[in-house]
């Protein structure tokens, strides 16, 4: 049998400091530091249950760790232990249930001897109890017990780790709506029981705490922002209340749940979370500064002041649904007041349709009643739902001919907010469970329905708790017979006991840490110069490293979304190179080995683009953009981060700018000058071929176009076999370029010492006497793409012909590159003198010509390697596809 406690677990200072910046190492009082893992039971090599959860030990210490020179002052509330449920949630979106007390520890001397730290100082360390069932009263009364037993004045019967052994291992599950289960913690007695599986879901929460906060029209307010999946962010300076409120309002939400991010106690150091773009819950600690966040359309939820601010409008509940739900509300929450002009005598018949709650204390009944009146609410505003189910391929509800009907029976316009709600992932999920899904038997809000067109009370739908449920008893056999009279009493929290293995590796950290401080005596000790020093990182489990990274990755990633999204919102007269954003976003790219920075940025493009993004950028924005993505691909080739630098060239051909004459110019061009097309390294082999095929297609010179096949497969070891497929490949797109493009006119080029053909003619100068303005024109427009299929999220570059010519022109057409006309009988005399005459007929392109660009020899060489030659290409040519 299942036992109702997975784990006992210790989170804290361990011997490894850092701080929650991640520089490790003791730097005061002052300054908050991480909390790590230090024992657990079962310990980490069984296997029984999954491991905890990487993140426990930030999450149950929110505000990370604090060092004091003090414990527990019984005169000073603010040393009091702190007891607290928090709920993880797993990514099927199953929860962990942990329960918490966090307190002030003595150090360990080790530790402070190994790091210098004061003599009796004191920091913050958390016991917990996690569990996969949702029994908060339970969880917290074992917990307390255990806590308290520990630092008794009388002292336990037993060591502390064998009792809590004893309570992990043995104390089952209880079966739902059949078993009571008695336990024992010395001399403390403990029960604990589940409801029956076809009532309501398990809440072993009260839910005062949520209508004590919130008044009758904030909490409808709020209870409609979570059926509307916003972004929600609850606030108030109790642990408790964040995390218990979350769960009373998932629980009103009954039948539907909570798709979305789910963390009612949100760390400290996460509060960039906050700028997330997608649906959230989440709650924070009011001490949290929140003033840099954007908070754009957050719905902020003060529990300390009974206050709702949002820049979006909630769209209100229509009536009569609205006026029923606030009157249910009001007359179970102020009964005198709502019933004050009834009168005594019923006639008969029962006024009320709930059982008399009168001014007795808030107690389960009134938990029963509330989520009553919200299900009475759904079934009320989803009356004959039912009837609208279609499981078809293409829809599961037909919400149009749903609305109709109720128009139709209101005589009001559809309303904004039903329709939300039946588009809501909740509602999808809802239908989906039900359609084929043996739960339909069980489904409270059709029998309520029912229950209701048949004129019964609302309650009847729910099992009724006649029988008794049967007792199990957990007897602790060794209790008492540890020694005649034998007591354990700690004056700090005990450690488990540790293997031969783990002291060692104890031992070492410290003695590392040691040599570290002993080595920096002569060097400045600030965080800030510490940064990239990492001695210690092997001493770091896999679980510990996993749950770092996973930590890290989750916090870049929000950051950037935040950033980019602002990024676009700048002015017209901010400059993004020099904005805090554009600053922010270069710096994660730069500053991480581990190219989190440059993937999540190029991943936070692509899902603004797939969200309906079109991508249009303006003049300064896309110069921001372009230098990021720069960076994030020379980032990525240095780590020979293939995929990112695929994807960073699939979303730069997304966004573009227009100039002077609307011709697009898509950042893609802007990328190609980078040494990762010098290397032809980014992607395999098959991924060249299309590219190349793209070429042949352009009119790539054969030879030209042949050689880089060659050096592709020679990088990447392929055989003959492949060679002659590719080179077969080649020469058939080659005849269709011909029979699409016509024959070009190419003179006999000369091959340079690196085995490139150069396209220059015999005849022309050298182009030392380029222009040094003409770089900055070439390295921008460095190829032309003619057309792009808009659907398309592959790769499209594409690249013309050059027109090869003097030097001597480039000076005279310098301020038309992206102005000249399109005829060449408009262009300077001289001009048309030097141009050469090897240029390709464009077959099926009607467009005008729409700008005239020179190149030099640095672009080139950017691009294919050492040419010789300098000439013009042309843009535009926006009516012509190329497949």
């Amino acid at each position: 049998m299942a036992g109702i406690f997975e784990y006992f677990v210790v989170c804290g200072l361990g011997p490894e400091i850092r701080t929650v910046d991640g520089n490790k190492g003791f730097y005061g009082t002052g300054v908050t530091y991480l909390s790590f893992l230090l024992d657990q039971f079962p310990p980490s090599n069984h296997s029984l249950y999954p491991p905890p959860p990487p993140q426990l030990p930030t999450c149950v210490l929110p505000a990370g760790v604090e060092f004091y020179s003090s414990g527990l002052d019984s005169n000073d509330v603010s040393t009091f232990p702190r007891s607290y449920p928090i709920v993880l949630t797993e990514g099927d979106g199953s929860k962990i249930f942990v329960s918490c007390i966090a307190f002030r520890d003595p150090v360990s001397e080790d530790i402070a001897e190994a790091y210098c730290i004061p003599a009796n100082s004191f920091a913050d360390k958390c016991i917990c109890l996690v569990s996969r069932s949702p029994s908060f009263h339970i969880l917290r009364d074992a917990l307390e017990e255990l806590f308290i037993l520990c630092f008794s004045p009388t002292g336990s019967s037993k060591p502390l780790w064998d009792i809590i052994a004893y309570v992990v291992s043995n104390v089952p599950l209880p079966t739902p709506g059949k078993d009571r289960v008695l336990f024992a913690i010395e001399n403390c007695l403990l029960s604990v029981e589940a409801p029956p599986k076809d009532g309501l879901p398990h809440a072993d929460i009260s839910f005062q705490p949520l209508v004590q906060c919130l008044d009758v029209d904030n909490l409808i307010r709020l209870f409609t922002a979570v059926l509307l999946e916003r972004r929600i962010l609850l606030r108030s300076n109790k642990y408790s209340l964040l995390t218990l409120v979350s769960e009373a309002i998932c629980h009103l939400i009954y039948p539907f749940r909570w798709q979305h991010v789910y963390i009612p106690l949100l760390f400290f150091s996460g509060v960039d979370y906050i700028d997330a773009p997608t649906p959230y819950m989440m709650g924070l600690h009011s001490g949290v500064d929140t003033s840099d966040l954007a908070m754009d359309g957050v719905v902020v939820v003060d529990l300390e002041y009974n206050r709702i601010t949002t820049s979006e409008e909630i769209p209100p509940i229509p009536e009569p649904e609205l006026g029923s739900l606030r009157g249910e509300i009001t007359k179970l929450l102020y009964p005198n007041v709502a019933s004050i002009d009834q009168m005594k005598a019923s006639f008969g018949h029962s006024i009320e349709q709930y059982p008399k709650g009168g001014n007795k204390p808030w107690g389960e009944d009134h938990d029963l009643q509330l989520r009553l009146i919200f299900l009475k609410f759904f079934a009320s505003i989803l009356s004959g739902y039912r009837n609208f189910i279609e499981n078809t391929a293409n829809h599961v509800f037909n919400t149009q001919a749903f609305m109709k009907k109720r128009s139709r029976s209101t005589n009001q316009p559809p309303e904004s907010m039903i329709t939300q709600f039946l588009d809501s992932h909740g509602f999808m999920d809802y239908l989906e469970r039900g359609i084929g899904s043996d739960q339909s038997n069980n489904n409270l809000l059709d029998k309520l329905q029912d229950a209701i067109g048949r004129g019964q009370n609302p309650i009847s739908i729910l099992p009724s708790s006649m029988a008794e449920p049967e007792i199990i008893t957990i007897s602790d056999p060794g209790a008492g017979t540890a020694g005649s009279g034998a007591k354990y009493c700690y004056d700090r929290f005990p450690s488990n006991i540790r293997t031969e293995e783990q002291e060692e590796k104890r031992r070492q950290i410290l003695k590392i840490a040691s040599g570290a401080l002993e080595s920096g005596k002569h060097t400045p000790s600030s965080p800030s110069m510490l940064v990239g020093k990492d001695p210690k990182e092997a001493s770091l489990s896999p679980r510990e490293r996993a749950a770092e990274r996973e930590r890290m990755v989750l916090d870049i990633k929000v950051k950037l979304q935040g950033l980019w999204l602002r990024l676009l919102k700048l002015g017209a007269t901010d400059d993004p190179l020099s904005s805090f954003e554009y600053g922010t976003i270069l710096a994660l790219i730069e500053s991480d080995a581990e190219g989190i920075g440059g993937s999540g940025f190029v991943e936070c493009i692509r899902e603004h683009i797939h969200s309906g993004w079109l991508g249009h950028l303006t003049e300064e924005q896309f110069i921001a953009v372009k230098e990021l993505l720069k960076t994030a691909i020379s980032r990525a080739t240095s780590r020979n981060d293939m995929s990112t630098i695929r994807d960073a060239l699939e979303v730069s051909a997304e966004m573009y700018k227009k100039d002077t004459n609307n011709v697009p110019d898509y950042v893609q061009r802007h990328l190609l000058s980078l040494s990762i097309w010098e290397e032809l390294r980014y992607a395999l082999t098959i991924h060249y071929s299309k590219f190349f095929i793209r070429q042949a297609g352009l009119g790539l010179p054969d030879n030209d176009a042949w050689y880089m096949i060659e050096t592709i497969a020679e990088k990447n070891n392929i055989g003959y076999k492949q060679f002659i497929k590719l080179r077969g490949l080649l020469s058939h797109i080659q005849q269709l370029r011909i029979s699409y493009w016509g024959v070009s006119s190419v003179k006999v080029q000369s091959v340079s010492s690196y085995g490139l053909p150069s396209p220059r003619p015999q005849d022309a100068t050298d182009d030392s006497q380029q222009p040094a303005e003409a770089s900055g024109v070439g390295r921008s427009w460095v190829q032309s793409m003619f057309s792009r299929d808009t659907t398309s999220r592959a790769n499209s570059f594409s690249r013309v012909r050059r027109w090869t010519s003097d030097s001597g022109t480039l000076a005279a057409n310098e301020n038309t590159k992206s102005t000249s006309s399109p005829h060449k009988q408009d262009l300077p005399t001289s001009g048309q003198k030097k141009i050469q005459s090897s240029v390709r007929t464009l077959r099926g392109h009607s467009g005008a010509i729409t700008a005239l660009h020179c190149v030099t020899r640095r672009e080139v060489w950017d691009l294919v390697g050492d040419r010789e030659d300098a000439g013009f290409f042309i843009s535009g040519s926006t009516d012509c596809t190329v497949s």
